[in-house]
């Protein structure tokens, strides 16, 4: 039995809730860090064979239905600290939402990382993905990470150390995951950082789904090209599976529209991949990393 000292772990706990497609099982073990000190405690105690899986805001996963082996770790929450290390550095938990990233610099008068308010998910899987919204990557931004492993080490390990691409970053070593990333921007105007801000949120609220369940962009966009645009081309605006829908209003986006099924997203995903494929000999790739059990 493992040890909780300030941490709640618990059996059986369904992840639909931590996920935004609102689409998954359960989790075997469940795992909410007290912080970065109580997790890294934590990992000291989990078993070498046993699965260990992270998530953030659940915003660009796919939870099977048949549920998740071992233990879930969620940072939502828990690995939240963001701290102003000098005058143009920030260091930011693997926890805190990219939203909070992009105000909290801007109130410091931090500027240039406006972009970050457009990635619906947390700064670790920014990291992971080298997440980017409003022609702004995550990478461009840091300077050093911090990582753990399953034995619990933590590692400072500087940028130069991986290689960020089109969402997908290299350089992680086996059972190794971001908790942590020092950030630096600009110094300039706050005020206008948050206004600008404000008129990124508004653009992204007329052109995307926001009020739906979905895991914001579904495939990346191929060289020279936009996913949304060829999923339009091919006719495919308003196709549904199951309770899963292709938005009507961001053809790259997938919409739970009504109880969906894990199969429903695989689905539909096989049939928007194969349908521009077949149509403009494109194949798109997804963004969304799939977990659990198959």
């Amino acid at each position: 039995m493992m040890k909780v000292e300030k941490g709640v772990l618990l059996s059986d706990v369904s992840l639909k809730p931590y996920s935004y497609w609102k689409i998954g099982g359960n989790a075997e073990r469940f795992y909410w860090p007290h912080n970065l000190q109580d997790l890294s405690q934590f990992l000291k105690q989990v078993p070498a064979n046993d699965p260990i899986t992270f998530i953030g805001l659940g915003s660009n996963i796919l939870v099977m239905d048949a549920g998740v082996e071992g233990t879930v770790i969620l940072t939502q929450g828990a690995l939240k600290e963001m701290t102003v290390i000098d005058d143009n550095k920030l260091r930011v938990e693997a926890g805190v939402a990219c939203a909070q990233v992009a105000r909290f610099a801007a109130r410091h008068n931090r500027v240039d990382g406006e972009f970050f308010c457009g990635i619906p998910g947390t700064m670790g899987g920014a990291l992971f993905m080298n997440a980017g919204a409003f022609g702004g990557e995550t990478w461009q931004r840091v300077i050093e990470v911090e990582t753990i492993d399953r034995t619990g080490v933590i590692r400072k390990r500087p940028a130069s150390e991986f290689s960020p691409h089109y969402r997908h970053t290299d350089g992680l070593k086996e059972d190794e995951w971001f908790v942590a990333a020092t950030l630096q921007f600009e110094i300039g105007d706050g005020a206008l950082s948050l206004e600008k801000i404000k008129a990124l949120l508004e653009k992204r609220a007329q052109t995307q789904p926001t009020g739906q369940p979905s895991c914001g962009s579904t495939f990346r966009n191929p060289p020279g090209n936009f996913a949304a645009k060829l999923i339009e081309a091919s006719g495919l605006k308003g196709t549904q599976i199951g309770g899963l829908q292709v938005s009507e209003k961001h053809a790259n986006f997938l919409v739970n529209v009504g109880n969906a099924s894990s199969q429903d997203v695989l689905d539909l995903m096989a049939l928007v991949h194969n349908t521009v494929l077949e149509k403009f000999g494109i194949d798109l790739i997804p963004e969304v990393k799939i977990i659990g059990k198959r």
